[in-house]
């Protein structure tokens, strides 16, 4: 059994019923084979392998929090302190129904290749809580947050883990838990990123991951002969990332016509109106049928089980931005019969794997989310940077910065794809260029 497959079963035997991450571990080291091989007997002596897909620390704790009615609550709190070979733990904080130990593990695994891909000396890790911010009040979210604060202040540190926001976590829950960490440790410190512009924020941070994707996107075509003006987009989601990826695709000329929430998905023909988008759905914090009722050339569904609606739209372009495991083979099969010639993912792992490889079968230019979403990290690096420094830069400094970052990224992963004899498939070079520079580091520090 070759080193892949063992250390593969190791991670299936020691993490059970946790399928998200036995998939992520799965798709990095399969595409990782070629590099291993080479290099076999010398990572299986350190058992670098072993020691990549188990986290450094994984710190589960409960959160007491009172809700408006007087009754105390109790959920669920993580952080997966997965890899710090290359700088400070660095990952999202997500607060969702959903989240559980098996998640959090899959994204901070993810974070780790993302993190090196930026070419910025921040490591791999992710947290959140099962708790769901919906329909709670002001002051409850405040009172869970500043419970969730109070056991992780200890774990956590400008120069040690850096957390920031996911899904469920935007400006309020950021800011709720930034006040509570300055008053338990009586410091100023930039140990959260994603904070408002008044107490050390990054101007651009809002729009990085969705402006990003459309960097990289846009450099993608470019390598391949092609331009993005003119091109249709679907795009899945209807958060920060999806609205700030319809924003830029429509700055560089393109024309997206879908988005989607929980509940539906909208398809407007004449090219989705981002001010009435960021109307219902940052403003309003309302569901999409707003929109459509809103706006006579949309067309509102309501969400099906199992449906994906977005993705049976005729686009040029596809760019699922919502979250894991949102576009499967069927989708896949819907998107290539309709002429796509381009997947790039905005959000976290959220093609199937059997959709991976039916698009590059197919000859789809893909590029998973390590490198195509990698614009949120690498801007919230760029707010570390800023409060390290005291200073505070220009939107058009970050985003300059943003786009050589994205752009760079995405020079490297060709590059790689390229030297490893795997020309075009952008999924095996964002994981390999990932990989070797964490692996360097790794066995550079010796065995810790």
């Amino acid at each position: 059994m070759s080193y892949v497959d063992e250390v593969y079963n190791y991670v299936v035997e020691k993490n059970p019923a946790q399928p998200e991450f036995h998939q992520a571990v799965r798709e990095v080291l399969d595409s990782l084979r070629v590099v291993i091989e080479a290099n076999e007997e010398e990572y299986r002596k350190e058992a670098l392998l072993e020691r990549l897909v188990t986290p450094e620390r994984v710190i589960l704790f409960r959160i007491p929090w009172v809700d408006d009615k007087g009754q105390v609550q109790v959920n669920n709190g993580f952080r997966v302190q997965f890899n710090s070979a290359i700088g400070p733990y660095k990952g999202g904080l997500r607060f969702h129904p959903s989240v559980n130990l098996g998640i959090i593990k899959f994204l901070g695994f993810e974070q780790i290749f993302k993190n090196s891909l930026t070419g910025l000396p921040i490591g791999g890790g992710k947290g959140g809580s099962d708790f769901d911010p919906k329909g709670k009040s002001d002051r409850e979210v405040m009172a869970f947050c500043q419970s969730f604060m109070t056991e992780l202040y200890r774990h956590i540190g400008a120069d040690t883990d850096v957390p920031a926001g996911d899904i469920g976590v935007g400006g309020r829950e950021i800011g709720y838990l930034f006040g509570q960490y300055k008053r338990i440790r009586d410091t100023y410190e930039g140990v959260l990123t994603g904070k408002g512009l008044t107490y050390g924020g990054s101007l651009a941070r809002t729009e990085a991951t969705g402006y990003g994707l459309l960097y990289l996107t846009n450099a993608l075509l470019k390598a391949n002969g092609m331009d993005i003006k003119g091109k249709t987009i679907a795009v899945s989601g209807a958060g920060n990332v999806a609205i700030y990826a319809i924003q830029k695709a429509q700055q560089l000329g393109a024309k997206p016509v879908t988005c989607s929430d929980s509940t539906g998905w909208i398809y407007d023909p004449e090219g989705i109106d981002v001010a009435l988008l960021k109307e219902v759905k940052e403003v309003k914090r309302a569901r999409l049928s707003e929109y459509a009722a809103a706006r006579s050339s949309a067309e509102y569904h309501e969400k099906k089980n199992g449906e994906h609606g977005v993705w049976t739209i005729k686009c040029d372009i596809a760019l699922p931005c919502a979250t894991q495991n949102e576009l499967d083979l069927e989708d896949a099969k819907a998107l290539v019969a309709n002429g796509v010639t381009a997947v790039c993912e905005g959000a976290n792992m959220p093609t199937t794997i059997d959709a991976t490889e039916y698009f590059q079968k197919n000859k789809v230019l893909f590029v998973g989310g390590k490198a195509a979403n990698a614009g949120g990290v690498a801007t919230s690096a760029l707010e570390m940077s800023q409060n390290s420094e005291r200073l505070h830069w220009t939107f058009e400094e970050v985003d300059s910065k943003l786009q050589g970052i994205m752009e760079n990224i995405f020079a490297n992963i060709d590059s790689a794809a390229k030297k490893y004899g795997q020309e075009g498939n952008y999924v095996a070079g964002a994981n390999i260029a990932g990989f070797l520079k964490v692996a360097e580091a790794m066995k550079a520090q010796g065995v810790v």
